[in-house]
């Protein structure tokens, strides 16, 4: 078993470093607090080549492994999880829809674009639009309709919490196009953000991941041409499960980020910090703290890393990176919390940054399937291999 980064993992996971400290980490607070879109960033990051890392260089892409994605989320997250989330979601969900179950001609007019960030010199980003008011957790309950007009689809319907819901270029919406079939009824389209009949709701006044763009999106007769359905009639829903399995090794890392970030603060202020004569980090009651997130920082990567190497060698991940997700968010939950707590009066306010990582590392428990449903998943498979 070898623990080594090959050389290009190495140097990925130091670009990523780089452009956090460089890019993300200045006005950092100020874009949190403001709930102002990073669009500098996601340039610097479309430079970078990192808004498509997983997609096949003829569409545009850097071809890298998922153990290079994986480093990259872990280091920007640490920074700015606002940036790592749109990061995330291009990535993980909408460039990896598209590269697995696009036609040719789909890839050529959308792929390419979203692997590059860019399009006529302009950001060019996607978002993922599956949730709904009542259909969160239970994504088979979709309510949006997705009508056969022959040539085209009519889709009208409602969807919530979708980030860069106002902010990117193209959305990949899921729909109902047969209620008789239920779930095996639901498809997916390739919607331009600009066509008619779109509207985008107001941004969502969020705890945590404030940068990100976050809105509902509503759907009125928007004609959607039939070679924009993305994969078979009916195999929507399948491909949201395989989409999203591999979307929360993602979203383990950057919980993995944000817990190594707020640990890294602390580990720094305990050794600055005086009272009673003497650095913090020489009483026992915050070794132990340090010791613990460290402990369980060091846990949750190699599960992040186990899921990322399934999932390059071809295995079934989606157990691991159930188990990855469920993990990290905990542990970015735990550590962010006791960050606060080494940083006492200091951990409150926002300029020493770890009551923004805190705040950041709640969603990773809820968005891409909560820590309830990924025990469900992790425990379906346990039952399964005592039968």
């Amino acid at each position: 078993m070898n623990f080594e980064f090959s050389e290009e993992q190495a140097m990925i996971r130091t670009a990523a470093r780089t452009f956090a400290m460089q890019e993300c980490l200045p006005g950092v607070i100020g874009r949190d607090e403001k709930q102002a879109f990073p669009k500098a960033q996601m340039e610097s990051l479309a430079r970078l080549g990192f808004l498509g890392m997983m997609v096949d260089p003829a569409y545009g892409g850097a071809g890298m492994d998922t153990v290079s994605y994986m480093l990259a989320m872990e280091e920007i997250s640490k920074i700015d999880a606002s940036v790592s989330v749109i990061m995330s979601v291009n990535n993980s969900l909408v460039c990896q829809a598209l590269q697995k179950y696009g036609t040719t001609i789909q890839k050529e007019i959308f792929l390419k674009p979203l692997a590059q960030g860019s399009k006529n010199e302009e950001l060019y980003t996607g978002a993922f639009l599956l949730s709904e008011p009542e259909a969160g957790s239970d994504a088979s309950a979709q309510r949006t309709i997705a009508e056969n007009e022959g040539d085209y689809y009519l889709l009208n319907g409602v969807k919530n919490w979708i980030t860069s819901g106002n902010s990117a270029s193209v959305y990949v919406v899921f729909a109902q196009s047969d209620f008789s079939k239920g779930s095996s009824g639901i498809s997916a389209f390739i919607v331009p953000r600009n066509t008619p009949g779109i509207a985008v709701g107001a941004k969502e006044n969020k705890m945590g991941i404030r940068a990100s763009d976050t809105h509902s999106v509503s759907f009125n007769n928007v004609i959607v041409p039939k070679q924009n359905r993305l994969g078979a009639a009916g195999s929507g829903f399948t491909i949201a499960m395989q989409v999203l399995a591999a979307g929360r090794i993602g979203i383990a890392a950057q919980a993995l980020g944000i817990a190594e970030g707020a640990y890294e603060l602390s580990l720094k202020y305990a050794q600055s910090r005086i009272a009673f004569g003497k650095p913090i980090a020489q009483y026992q009651a915050i070794q132990f703290k340090l010791a613990d997130m460290c402990t369980r920082i060091e846990a949750a990567r190699m599960l992040c890393l186990k899921a990322a190497y399934e999932k390059d060698s071809g295995q079934d991940y989606s157990l691991s990176s159930s188990m990855a997700k469920v993990f990290a968010s905990e542990t970015a939950m735990w550590v962010t919390t006791e960050a606060v707590q080494i940083h006492g009066g200091y951990g409150y306010v926002k300029e020493y940054h770890v009551e923004r990582l805190m705040r950041d590392a709640k969603v990773t428990q809820i968005y891409e399937g909560t820590s309830e449903v990924q025990r469900m998943v992790i425990c379906r498979a346990a039952l399964k291999s005592t039968i």
